[in-house]
């Protein structure tokens, strides 16, 4: 096999990858998101923004004190901004496209890339 012939074919293997990595699954996220929320907080210590409170339970003190805890929390470790603050929204970050039209986009970045690297296999 040729040096370009070898080039053709480590580039559709890195395409089929990128694809299969970044296929979004039916429900949840894909592997790439689900990587990237793990690696910013792979040990879970970082908070999350809590949900508004619902009807009825901001009137239950204790409640309204946890929640009030954790979005201390959460907003002092925004306030120290670079890094901390991009961890905190990576956290909790979602695949950039409804699955359907990410899945139409994979396709064809997929097959364009398939395209390029058979071209490059047949020099």
């Amino acid at each position: 096999m040729t040096r370009s012939g070898k080039a053709g074919s480590w580039m559709a293997l890195a395409v089929a990858l990128l694809v299969v990595v970044a296929w979004p699954p039916e429900r949840g996220r894909s592997l790439a998101v689900s990587v990237v929320n793990w690696a910013v907080d792979p040990w879970g210590q970082l908070p999350t923004l809590p949900p508004q409170l619902g009807l009825g339970l901001g009137d239950d003190p204790v409640l309204v004190e946890a929640r009030d805890e954790r979005v201390r929390l959460y907003d002092a470790l925004n306030a120290q901004g670079g890094w901390m603050r991009s961890r905190l929204r990576l956290k909790v970050a979602d695949d950039p496209f409804n699955p359907a039209t990410e899945r139409q986009v994979l396709l064809a970045l997929g097959v364009a890339g398939l395209f390029v690297a058979w071209r490059l296999g047949s020099r």
